[in-house]
């Protein structure tokens, strides 16, 4: 049974910083992409970094040099550090594991196993 369990979520104030983890379980961690996406109130959920198998990650244009990526494939976690925060980063926060083998995953419908969240408030 696969598992993903999120932690490290809570408020910052702009410009701060935060890390989430991904813990997951009951499949061979190291053969899948993984990523981050987010959901803001009323917004529909959004990609926000992704990283495949051999450790090549993608991001967000909103993001990109704020946030980064990395995993620990003999840990089975999936990091996000998140640098210089804005409130517009404010959101629950999924990690997922890609639904096949390979890479160059982005799309949501890709993805077919997610954490439960962890929410990130960004205050201005």
């Amino acid at each position: 049974q696969v598992r993903l369990l999120e932690s490290g979520g809570g408020s910052v104030q702009a410009g701060g910083s935060l890390r989430l983890s991904c813990a997951g379980s009951g499949y061979t961690y190291s053969a899948y992409s993984m990523g981050w996406f987010r959901q803001g109130p009323g917004q529909e959920r959004e990609g926000v970094a992704v990283i495949d198998s051999d450790g090549s990650p993608r991001y967000a244009n909103s993001v990109k040099g704020r946030f980064s990526i990395s995993r620990d494939n003999a840990k089975n976690t999936l990091y996000l550090q998140m640098n210089s925060l804005k409130p517009d980063d404010t959101a629950k926060y999924y990690c997922a594991r890609a639904r096949d083998v390979g890479g160059g995953y982005w799309r949501r419908d890709e993805f077919r196993y997610w954490g439960q969240g962890t929410q990130v408030t960004v205050s201005s």
